[in-house]
């Protein structure tokens, strides 16, 4: 995957690699000791289901390692996604 900045990430929505539209990118968490995105922050949408997700509030996170590629969209593997 290309290198990309984390502001162009704002606002862009996640996809499931078989077409499902998750939600859209809130945040990214970085672990601070070694530098590496762990996951990304989304604000799932309106009746998706988050059933097997991780879920804090209204936030869902998605394991960095599931995403596939980002361009107009931020494309994740749906099954590695879920904890």
């Amino acid at each position: 995957m290309k290198n990309t900045f984390s502001r162009s990430l704002s606002k862009k929505q996640v996809m499931s690699t078989d077409g499902m539209v998750i939600g859209t990118i809130r945040n990214i968490m970085v672990d601070m000791d070694s530098g590496q995105v762990e996951s990304l922050v989304v604000r799932p949408e309106t009746g998706f289901d988050t059933a097997g997700y991780t879920i804090d509030g209204d936030r869902l996170f998605i394991p960095f390692e599931a995403v596939r590629d980002i361009r107009d969209y931020i494309v994740v593997d749906r099954y590695l996604s879920k904890q």
